[in-house]
């Protein structure tokens, strides 16, 4: 037995007591908390220094008999990076009991630190175990503290024990770490597991039940995570973790913002005159008599008056009422902002959704609702309680030093004045009634409220905090509404009503205009409406060149509400359906006929016209739960596509079940993804064919496969007489042929589809489907974009599958073009030798309609 005398001054409490769930579950070890009244830690027992935190504020100790003991002074103390810490011993140094490791300073700790509550753990409990621990009492240094004994029945992990810690290290690949949404869905992965799983990173440990704790790590790109479990079945589960990690798709943000130079009100002289470029669509300042500069969060142009949001503090008390009343009341709130925010997420789509569930996790996680229990069991409020849990979680947040993390803290003060609300029984604050046109102005906007306005009047968001990736900055992008951000505290006296104009391409806010550059900037946007209107009321023609080529112009879509927006804006079908979003954040496959209503309304949205569905392209970057992938080196080159339809043939089966019974039966045609030859088309083929006579139809369904990596364009004559038709996913062919990461962001400039080797391996594709008469569609990113369409139809492409929003701007475009100058430059563009040099030479060519 061995024991341990107190390195520290202080009261001597349970380790339940830590206002840490990791500590306070033991995950790290068991032992005792002590929360200090001196300023020095000594060493409880002769031993070994294993190691000293790099910033200073935790040593392990290896004792005499083995036992391996932590002393964490503090909780997040590693968010100070070293100040107020001073080491005194160094790892691999022997010490005597009552050698003083670290001195510290108790005021910047007091400061800076969530607490100053010191646990002192013995972390290879698989070999000891904490007995007689001296706890709810007054200790001085070198008091007994507790004692250590072996636990022996514990230790045997050669014989895989359900005790047993398993530990699994691997670098995080995220272009921006651990932030809000893959926290989200480690959380909801460890939710489902029956093991208590730990995240370290840093010298830092969070529960991976909970994305606060998870995000609060600060793990960035390329940082070393360890997860560790304990019990059987633990390394399949952090198995299953890691390969989940190892998959998370990383999307770029769309809005690229301005670095802009600090906020700043400036003058221009008067009744200058304005000039609305016809091509570039932006507005001259030189007219404007006062102007800010922003951030751009939204690209777009805004002409209104400005409707000012003064949000004001809700004052809560600290003090409860009775832990079961301000229990009852916590519970009760909670309930009300979760149903609130399950009936906002069952009618939004896209970004709103997205930030209605990141809401929904954060109003259940498990950190922030422990947290908050804690202190309504110490007496105080529910109100306060709740609002110390979501302080103390932004201020670590905001500590990281990382933007997007510090934007995370939008979500949480938003859920913060939720659930406070739901507790005095207000309403949320919103906006009761906009004007048309309006402007919003405020110092910055919750998520909840923008996605409570009324869309059709909001003319544009200015704010004087709030950042490019934030929260609303998404969901202005995807509501069509410009916005800035960033705009500095000048923005505050910007007077009710006051006319603005808002030109969120150039970053600019201009204050209360003259009229002259008041009537350019509405000139300007009143060209761009109408614009618009003409191509939406051509956008239902067949789409031909200025000399009769037909060009089909599909819609890439992955919801019913998607096919609803594309049949609106005159799409002739859709070209790829994406079907993962059926599988994805879910605890089991779609069944059979959960598949087929989806499809079905799909279809019936289109109201009969053609019906392209991929089937399920998981695997590398869009991992599942309940289907846990091998642990790969490279998921990117692993299992995807079709490899893993066929690696689990099971769900392929019940699938294509399901796109057979839709009606009518020629409507739907299947797309089979990632194709590496011309064998895995048969092999779904004949289990195609085994379904039609289980289902006993006679009607044959067209079959198409994807050319997404160079060697299937290599072979596509082989493959093009397998299938139907062919269709070019040009962002993985980019990325393959470049071998450049799309979600590198280094990269990420240099990752362009119009490069001449991209190009070549299209015209390949194409010239091979020419000679069976087969149609050659691109489905890829390249298809939306304006300077490549005149390229890809000069290629021989005949139909385009593309945003559904863009439908008619791309008709419009289209033409104007003739047959032969697209070819002319197509051939131009193959004898280029960079993706800018092809980018310029399409611009160049592009006539002044394009380009407006």
């Amino acid at each position: 037995m061995l024991r341990l005398h107190s390195p520290l001054r202080g009261w001597c409490a349970r380790l339940d007591e830590t206002p840490d769930e990791v500590f306070a579950q033991r995950l790290l070890g068991d032992g005792v908390a002590i929360d200090p009244t001196g300023d020095t830690l000594y060493a409880p027992c002769d031993g070994e220094i294993v190691s000293v935190a790099t910033s200073r504020h935790a040593v392990a100790l290896r004792a005499e008999n083995g036992a391996e003991i932590l002393l964490h002074v503090g909780i997040d103390t590693v968010a100070l990076g070293g100040q107020g810490f001073q080491a005194l011993v160094q790892a691999g140094e022997r010490v005597k009991r009552g050698q003083p490791l670290l001195k510290f300073d108790l005021d910047v700790l007091a400061r800076g630190a969530k607490s100053l509550i010191t646990p002192i753990l013995i972390t290879n409990g698989d070999q000891f175990s904490v007995a007689e621990a001296c706890v709810g009492m007054s200790v001085e240094v070198g008091d007994a503290l507790l004692n250590v004994v072996s636990a022996a029945s514990q230790a045997d992990s050669a014989s895989g024990a359900a005790g047993q810690e398993e530990t699994l290290s691997f670098a995080v690949p995220l272009e921006h770490g651990i932030h809000a949404r893959p926290a989200a869905l480690i959380a909801n992965f460890a939710k489902a597991q029956n093991h208590e799983i730990t995240v370290s990173s840093h010298g830092r440990q969070a529960n991976a039940r909970s994305a606060v704790s998870l995000m609060s790590l600060g793990v960035k790109h390329g940082d070393e995570v360890a997860l560790v479990a304990s019990g059987a079945g633990a390394r399949a589960v952090l198995e299953q973790l890691k390969a989940l990690v190892l998959g998370i798709h990383e999307a770029p943000h769309a809005p690229d913002a301005v670095q802009a130079a600090a906020p700043s009100v400036s003058s221009a002289p008067k009744g200058g005159a304005a000039h609305a470029s016809d091509r570039s669509d932006t507005v001259d300042a030189t007219a404007v008599t006062n102007r800010l500069r922003g951030v751009i969060a939204s690209r777009g142009l805004a002409v209104g008056r400005a409707v000012t949001l003064k949000d004001a503090e809700i004052a809560v008390v600290e003090a409860g009422r009775g832990i079961a009343h301000e229990s009852a009341e916590f519970e009760r709130a909670r309930d009300e902002v979760r149903v609130r925010l399950n009936q906002l997420a069952q009618h939004s789509q896209g970004a709103a959704k997205e930030v209605i569930t990141a809401h929904l996790e954060f109003i259940d996680d498990w950190e922030l609702v422990a947290c908050a229990r804690r202190a309504i069991s110490r007496g105080k409020s529910a109100a306060f309680a709740w609002r110390r849990a979501v302080r103390d979680s932004a201020d670590t947040l905001r500590a990281l030093g990382d933007p997007r993390m510090s934007e995370r803290v939008d979500d949480l003060i938003d859920l913060e004045s939720q659930v406070l609300l739901a507790l005095s029984g207000e309403a949320p604050v919103t906006i009761p009634s906009l004007p048309e046109r309006s402007i919003l102005v405020a110092e910055d906007l919750k998520p909840s409220q923008l996605v409570s306005l009324d869309a059709t009047k909001l003319a544009g968001i200015c704010l004087a905090a709030g950042g490019p990736t934030s929260h609303v900055a998404i969901l202005a992008a995807a509501m069509g509404v410009p916005a800035l951000v960033a705009l500095g505290p000048a923005v505050n006296a910007i007077a009710d009503g006051a006319w603005l104009v808002l030109d969120a391409e150039q970053g600019t806010l201009s204050i209360s205009p003259d009229q002259i550059a008041l009537a350019a900037a509405e000139q300007t946007l009143a060209q761009r409406r109408q614009r618009q209107q003409s191509e939406r009321a051509a956008a239902h023609v067949d789409c031909r060149t200025a000399d009769g080529q037909r060009i089909e112009v599909f819609a890439n879509l992955a919801s019913i509400a998607e096919a609803q927006v594309a049949v609106t804006h005159g799409a002739e079908g859709c070209g790829l359906l994406r079907t993962e979003f059926l599988f994805l954040d879910r605890d089991s496959p779609p069944s059979e006929d959960e598949q087929l209503h989806q499809y079905q309304s799909i279809a019936g949205a289109l109201d009969g016209r053609p019906l392209v569905v991929r089937t399920l392209d998981i695997g590398g970057d869009k991992p599942i739960p309940y289907l846990p992938l091998p642990a790969e080196e490279n998921p990117a080159l692993g299992l995807r596509g079709v490899r893993t339809s066929l690696w689990r043939p099971d769900l392929l089966r019940v699938q294509l079940r399901a796109i057979l019974r839709v009606q009518p039966t020629d409507q739907c045609r299947v797309l089979l993804p990632m194709i590496a030859d011309p064998a895995e088309i048969r092999a779904v083929r004949r289990m195609l064919d085994e379904v039609r006579r289980e289902l006993s139809l006679s009607t044959q369904v067209q079959v198409g496969a994807m050319i997404e990596t160079p060697s299937s364009a290599v072979i596509a004559a082989r493959i093009v007489r397998e299938v139907d038709f062919l269709s070019i996913g040009t962002n993985d062919l980019t990325q393959y042929t470049l071998a450049m990461d799309r979600g590198h962001a280094e990269l990420a400039h240099r990752i362009d589809g119009l490069h001449p080797a991209v190009l070549h391996l299209i015209s390949m594709t194409v010239n091979a489907a020419d000679e069976h008469d087969k149609l050659v569609a691109v489905c890829g990113g390249l298809a939306s974009e304006p300077a490549a369409v005149a390229i890809l139809i000069g290629l021989g492409v005949r139909e385009l599958s593309v945003v559904p929003t863009l439908v008619p701007q791309l008709k419009s475009l289209i033409r104007t073009l003739t047959l032969e100058s697209c070819q002319s430059l197509a051939q131009r563009a193959l004898a280029m030798d960079t993706a800018e040099a092809v980018r310029a030479l399409a611009n160049e060519a592009m006539t002044p309609a394009a380009l407006a």
